[in-house]
């Protein structure tokens, strides 16, 4: 499908890796310029080169995204090279296991910072360039903010905050043609994911009782798919999509495990 995202500029939080990596690989092979934000010089570097190299165009800015003034320059930055943005990916995040328990006020605070304030900064300073391109948002999150997973306080509440600011933003920008959507992301495995799952004894035993319990297919969503949900909400072919929670995981979050 041609979405029609061609040359446009879209920032693309944690586009390096991951997740985010994905999304940059499909939008760039859908024409689309991704921005990568984030704190890897190396990482940022590697992704670009690799997309380059497929035939793509990608750019990137380093920046640490719990630093507000990181944030503005790297917007700043993309303003500068390119002179419009028309999508904002907010993805950057980390499941850093701040619970009730072991959690305390600065390791909280601190895991908001990183999971949730900087998708309010990057939208906030790329606003007055999607106003003029009535381009669209979307945030990543994460099922942990509807299913709980026990030890993940700070992680969960921001994830409940993502969904709260797509729903938010959707109203406050409906003047501006602004449209805000989230991708909700449950079981894909990728470097981050590998890294949780093997704080386990039995890891490998637990990867695989996940697995039998993603009711489509039993198997885990690829970082592909969720990039193809990405695309397709940036794109003008969602012209009336907005204010969506869209979980793309199999049906694991809302289906009855009984069946699994």
């Amino acid at each position: 499908m041609n979405l029609q995202l061609n040359n446009k500029v879209i920032i693309v939080t944690g586009g390096a890796k991951g997740i985010g990596l994905g999304i940059s690989k499909v939008l760039a092979g859908e024409g689309a310029i991704p921005f990568i934000i984030g704190r890897s010089e190396a990482d940022n570097m590697v992704a670009v080169k690799e997309i380059e190299a497929a035939g793509g165009q990608a750019k990137c800015v380093t920046a640490e995204l719990t630093d507000p003034e990181d944030c503005k320059r790297a917007v700043e930055h993309v303003i500068a090279k390119f002179g419009r943005i028309e999508g904002v990916v907010n993805n950057a995040g980390v499941n850093d296991g701040v619970g009730l328990e072991n959690g305390t006020y600065e390791s909280f605070i601190a895991s908001v910072h990183k999971n949730l304030v900087h998708y309010f900064l990057i939208a906030h300073y790329a606003l007055p360039e999607l106003k003029k391109s009535k381009g669209a948002i979307v945030n990543i999150g994460s099922k942990t903010a509807e299913t709980g997973q026990g030890g993940t306080s700070a992680y969960a509440a921001s994830n409940g905050g993502r969904n709260a600011l797509t729903r938010e933003w959707a109203v406050e920008l409906l003047p501006y043609g602004i449209r805000v959507n989230a991708v909700i992301v449950a079981e894909c495995f990728t470097p981050l994911y590998e890294t949780w799952i093997k704080t386990f004894d039995n890891h490998e035993e637990k990867l695989q009782q996940i697995i039998k319990k993603i009711p489509l297919d039993n198997r885990m969503t690829t970082a592909e798919e969720i990039a193809n949900m990405v695309a397709f909400l940036l794109s003008e072919k969602s012209s009336h999509t907005t204010a969506q929670l869209i979980h793309v995981d199999g049906g694991y979050t809302h289906l009855d495990r009984a069946i699994s």
